[in-house]
């Protein structure tokens, strides 16, 4: 009983943080929209009128970002194998499909991906997961970006990482990796980004 309490306690999910809370405040159903709004920061990811592809996009927070980012003449295409609940802007279409085998009616200026596997606790599994997810939605990138797009991936550090990051490099001019501050500290997941698609 008392082990189970602790595993409760220790567990840095269960408790909302600063990020969680000035989230549900700024009207976003999750913190990583501080880690999306970071990474453009830093990387100047949106323009007013872009077309944006988010993928893995439940509960919603960085198309919201992203939409409000591109503006009323852009547009924002969320895929989730979730329900999204929020309501969301009309440049925003929803779909609830799963994300690889979708006909993307792009092109996309920029494709996100905040996708991440079901964890296991086994850390060499999660890692392959996501790995496997990171490619695929890199693959969608491919062949959905425009010349010059952008491509923003969440992976998990592991062995595999050296070899996304080779391929994003292959694809695009410019390849980034950024830990965001928003970042719990027990996470080990990082975000690679492809900048100008060849």
């Amino acid at each position: 009983m008392l082990i189970r309490a602790m595993r409760r306690a220790a567990n840095p999910y269960k408790k909302p943080d600063r990020f969680t809370v000035a989230a549900k405040k700024a009207g976003f159903p999750a913190r990583s929209v501080f880690k999306l709004e970071e990474i453009d920061r830093r990387v100047r990811i949106f323009r007013p009128g872009m077309r944006v592809l988010d993928l893995g996009a439940a509960p919603g927070s960085w198309a919201l970002y992203a939409a409000q980012r591109v503006g009323p003449r852009g547009r924002v295409l969320a895929v989730d194998l979730q329900p999204i609940a929020v309501a969301m802007p009309p440049n925003v279409e929803v779909r609830q499909a799963d994300a690889f085998t979708l006909e993307e009616p792009g092109p996309f200026d920029v494709v996100l991906s905040d996708m991440a596997p079901n964890t296991t606790g086994v850390r060499f599994t999660d890692q392959s997961r996501s790995f496997d997810l990171f490619m695929h939605a890199l693959s969608v990138a491919e062949r959905a970006l425009v010349p010059g797009g952008t491509f923003v991936g969440k992976i998990f550090m592991g062995e595999d990482l050296p070899k996304a990051r080779a391929k994003v490099r292959e694809v695009f001019a410019k390849e980034r990796l950024i830990r965001p501050e928003g970042t719990r500290a027990s996470s080990y997941e990082v975000f690679v980004i492809g900048e100008a698609r060849r």
